[in-house]
């Protein structure tokens, strides 16, 4: 559980750091992604152009894990999101539903507000 653990991390830095490079190791090619406010990503070429796309407009301030709860290949992790996007400031609490492939990498990530 650890190694999951330290690849949502790992994810969740990507965004404070805007460094993409290690998102293939992190994901599946064939990742499914839904954020919390509606958006989809299929596949891992189109999470690396919105992540690309986003952090030319916004930056991350926080994105705190506060717990893990696994079961099987599910990992689901709470946490707080601190940003801002377009110059507006947002914070949220959430909960990501993640789904791991058996060689430990992100085949579904599920984002709740």
């Amino acid at each position: 559980m650890k190694r999951r653990e330290d690849k949502i991390q790992e994810y969740f830095n990507s965004w404070l750091t805007k460094e993409s490079a290690q998102l293939k190791d992190i994901f599946t090619n064939e990742v499914f992604y839904s954020e919390c406010y509606g958006p989809e990503y299929h596949g891992i070429d189109q999470i690396l152009k919105w992540f690309n796309d986003w952090n030319k407009r916004g930056t991350v301030f926080q994105w705190r894990i506060k717990h893990f709860i696994h079961e099987g290949n599910c990992t689901v992790a709470e946490w707080y999101f601190e940003c801002e996007f377009d110059g507006v400031r947002d914070d949220f609490n959430g909960v990501s539903i993640i789904l791991f492939s058996s060689d430990e990498k992100i085949v579904s990530l599920k984002e709740f507000q």
